[in-house]
């Protein structure tokens, strides 16, 4: 390379370690707020925000083939590894003069900061791994004491509780069992509770109508190879199946094998049942015909000592709003029952179909043209026209044939701030409990610095601050963009960690972009020595049906970027835990963290 060359990447390294101490300087006040274990941590996070507001991809070029350091893994420590260049360079260039040091955060240190971060959080456990596993608890967890010892056993060592779901009552029983399984296995298995965060969801659309069809089993040809099963129950019953049905309960005594009956079902269809078997307060009808059932039909005996019978409440479908690309969708803003699409005899929309959106006051919020999704982005819409007390959506993302909009599913605004964020009425009824009980508090869209700072007033309050973990998850595009300001301001307590939240974060920033977002998120958690949780999807094929798809298995090696890999409940969730502690295991041999390059950073 010629000596002009090697001059002028000289000077570029120079004149931006200059940068990054006026910066320093420029913020001694945020830096005097961050707790002491985190200082070096905040100063190299800064350190890595002013670096990343240029274009390094050319130097990284040149450094590279110079045979140098490209900065590319040199996230924990950038100030040192900057200077350390630039020493070589010097040389290079046979320039006099000592070299430079910088004395706080030498090479190797923010690796070590990191592990020591992590450690923190979530223990080690003695494991052969430096990567952690979480596994999300079902509800099975608080009575089914030996499916929690089996999580211990195949090697989870965080268990994640989701305050979204069950109840106090419920928590405080998985958190025993927890603690219960980890003694008996010599563990320290951590408790994390996620706060459930302000919801944005779809209203109510109504009860269906209260009818259960019941179909028989055919072959490829059409040949019924085994009628449908009616069961018959006692309308008192506390619980029932879903494909139980309730009669009257002095009735369901006189009932005898071999008994007929005719129905005319839901359509006007005339169906002949049979019962096949009789037991303890239960009946088996059998039909050789698809049958519908419904609320207050007939069962008419053809034994003339057997009264008729009356079906007694089934339960009703949910309703659905089905929409196709093109259509409108009414939202509105005040909480009322939704409404089906009405069309006229030829088919011709005469009224769009509407559905309330929760909360409320979000209407006052959202911006014609801005895009909408729902369902987890089953359903994609563009706002057209806001009114007073809801806004129009056109539809232009749906299934060929139309997608079924239900009631309580999630509603997403990409490009909007709509400030639903901090902490609701019930994330700070929870915190009560996850204060006395739990050993991580994981907070749920949290978007500012602001938010953040509610949250430690909270735990403040409840004097758990510094004895509580936090888990901030990013899962908004806002929280991305402002995530370097959200870790320094979490920094003011310890041990704190960020969980990419893949599902919704994918929603918010768009599919095409979620790659790059993950990257960035993981560089600027190594560049604040702070732990990632890999999250959503992870092996969710086995987890759920027993089978892990090839790209799944790719995804867990991927995570080793990682320093925590988070599994949702299933049915099979041990066979996940204990595949996912062994791949980690074997993988760690032959990955660490992984080089990149850095090319101005973009908060899109």
């Amino acid at each position: 390379m010629a000596p002009d060359q090697l001059t002028s990447i000289k000077d570029q390294i120079g004149n931006l370690i200059k940068i990054v101490h006026d910066q320093e300087q420029d913020n001694t006040e945020l830096l005097a707020e961050v707790c002491f274990p985190y200082l070096g941590s905040a100063k190299n996070l800064l350190h890595y925000g002013t670096v990343r507001n240029y274009d390094l991809r050319e130097i990284q070029t040149k450094l590279k083939e110079l045979g140098l350091s490209r900065l590319a893994n040199a996230e924990g420590n950038i100030l040192e590894s900057l200077i350390n260049t630039h020493n070589l360079l010097k040389f290079l260039t046979n320039e006099n003069g000592e070299f430079v040091q910088n004395g706080e955060l030498e090479i190797g240190k923010g690796k070590r900061k990191l592990e020591e971060h992590a450690e923190a959080l979530f223990s080690n456990g003695g494991k052969n791994r430096r990567v952690r596993i979480m596994v999300t608890m079902p509800t099975e967890a608080s009575t089914d004491y030996e499916m929690v010892l089996e999580m211990v056993k195949n090697g989870m060592d965080c268990a994640r509780i989701n305050c979204a779901h069950d109840s106090p009552e419920v928590w405080k029983k998985i958190v025993e069992n927890l603690r219960k399984a980890s003694e008996a296995c010599n563990a320290n298995v951590k408790i994390a509770m996620d706060l459930a965060g302000p919801k944005i969801r779809t209203g109510a659309l109504g009860e269906g109508p209260k009818v259960k069809k019941f179909r028989p089993k055919r072959n490829d040809e059409g040949v019924v190879e085994s009628p449908a099963a009616i069961v018959l129950v006692p309308e008192d019953k506390q619980s029932r199946g879903p494909d139980e049905i309730p009669v009257p309960s002095q009735w369901i005594e006189l009932v005898q094998l071999g008994d007929k009956f005719v129905v005319q079902d839901a359509r006007g269809k005339t169906r002949k049942l049979v019962v096949t078997q009789v037991a303890e307060n239960t009946v088996l009808l059998q039909c050789r015909k698809t049958i519908y059932l419904k609320t207050g039909m007939q069962l008419v005996s053809k034994r003339v000592s057997l009264p008729n019978a009356v079906l007694g409440e089934i339960s009703p479908k949910e309703k659905a709003i089905e929409v196709h690309v093109g259509d409108t969708l009414i939202v509105k803003g005040h909480d009322s029952i939704g409404s089906l699409p009405k069309f006229d005899e030829k088919g011709n929309l005469v009224n769009p179909g509407s559905i309330a959106c929760q909360p409320p006051s979000l209407v006052e919020k959202v911006k014609e043209g801005a895009p909408i999704l729902f369902d987890d982005g089953k359903v994609e819409g563009v706002i057209e026209r806001v009114h007073d007390d809801s806004f129009e959506v056109r539809i232009v993302k749906a299934r060929q044939g139309g997608t079924q909009l239900k009631a309580e599913k999630g509603i997403n605004f990409p490009t909007l701030d709509l400030g639903f964020s901090g902490l609701t009425a019930k994330d700070k009824e929870d915190l009560k409990f996850i204060a006395r009980y739990v050993d991580i508090v994981s907070f749920s869209f949290v978007n500012t610095e602001s938010d953040v700072e509610e949250l430690l007033e909270a735990l403040n309050d409840l004097e758990v601050l510094d004895k509580i973990g936090v888990i901030l998850k990013i899962e908004t595009r806002f929280a991305y963009k402002n995530l370097m300001k959200i870790l320094l301001k979490a920094m003011k307590t310890k041990p704190i960690g960020v969980m990419i939240a893949r599902g919704d974060l994918a929603l918010e920033v768009g599919w095409e972009n979620m790659g790059k977002v993950q990257e960035e998120i993981l560089s600027i958690c190594s560049a604040a020595h702070v732990p990632v949780v890999w999250a959503t999807q992870v092996l969710e094929g086995l987890a759920k049906k027993g089978l892990p798809s090839r790209s799944e298995i790719t995804d867990v090696t991927s995570s080793l970027r990682a320093e925590c890999v988070m599994l949702n409940k299933g049915l099979y969730i041990n066979e996940a835990i204990s595949l996912l502690d062994k791949t980690l295991e074997s993988m760690e041999e032959l990955h660490s963290k992984k080089e990149g390059l850095w090319p101005k950073m973009d908060n899109l």
